[in-house]
């Protein structure tokens, strides 16, 4: 019996001690693996989205400055500095108010119940972006809100055109969260920019002078993105805006993006 039970083959207590610390050291290695990678992906997919969600706001933008002054032939809506194409009225940047762009462009109603030669209705419609402060951005930082409205003699701009409602405008829809600033300049046929004394650019008399228009996007990202504030490693990266003064000086662990694009506004001037 003495001689069966020696000829039986197990591990040593030491053995099994050795086993475990390999185990442990190939799950640690692992473990620290899969947590670089996946801290590497949630950096890339969150620079991706900010970027995305900036580039689809600012080409939105784009589309809807290239229709301002838009008019059908035949228009007859009487001229109305209400319906200058484009009025931009300057904010102050972080911590203050951004930019309010107001975008006016012709349209048509269409009513068949109306005899022929009647069904048709010019009308004009106006799109704002403008900004508030969010409360969901650590310290300063603004959320962009988006009206639609229509003109109706007498009333002005508004939301329900002889008292209906129209599923096709809204007023102030929150479309963009997290922004830092957003930015319009003017340029003229010159390519020089466009200034004034009111409130608002350009003024009545400059009213269809714009070509162009620079917009500028600053986004910020939702979590943080770097590991140290830039500020106590000695890094700080300044954020060139359109707009002197409105500079922004990035200290913290947050990622920004800025996007700068130049709109074409091909319908202003040609009436």
């Amino acid at each position: 019996m003495k001689r069966k039970f020696s000829k039986i083959a197990g591990l040593t207590l030491i053995e099994i001690l050795i086993a475990i610390v390999i185990s442990s050291l190939m799950m640690l290695a692992m473990f620290t693996s899969y947590t670089i990678v996946n801290s590497t992906y949630r950096q890339v997919t969150d620079r991706a989205k900010i970027s995305q969600a900036g580039r689809d706001l600012v080409g939105q933008v784009l589309r809807e400055i290239r229709m301002a002054g838009f008019k059908y032939l035949n228009d007859d809506i009487a001229a109305n500095d209400e319906h200058n194409p484009i009025k931009i009225t300057s904010g102050t940047g972080l911590g203050g108010t951004c930019d309010k762009l107001e975008i006016v462009y012709g349209g048509v109603d269409y009513d068949k119940d109306k005899p022929d030669g009647q069904r048709y209705t010019f009308t004009r419609y106006k799109i704002t972006y403008e900004c508030e402060k969010s409360i969901q951005t650590v310290g300063d930082g603004f959320k962009i809100l988006k009206s639609k409205q229509k003109w109706q003699t007498g009333s002005g701009w508004t939301i329900a055109p002889n008292g209906k409602s129209d599923s096709t405008l809204y007023e102030q829809e929150d479309v963009l969260d997290y922004v830092q600033d957003f930015v319009f300049v003017a340029h003229d046929e010159n390519g020089k920019i466009i200034t004034s004394s009111l409130p608002y650019t350009p003024d009545k008399s400059r009213a269809f002078d714009v070509r162009t228009v620079d917009v500028g996007l600053i986004l910020r990202s939702t979590k943080e993105f770097y590991k140290k504030d830039r500020k106590a490693s000695g890094v700080i990266r300044k954020i060139v805006s359109l707009t002197s003064g409105r500079d922004i000086a990035e200290e913290d662990k947050y990622l920004r993006d800025i996007i700068t694009v130049t709109a074409n506004a091909r319908n202003v001037g040609l009436e």
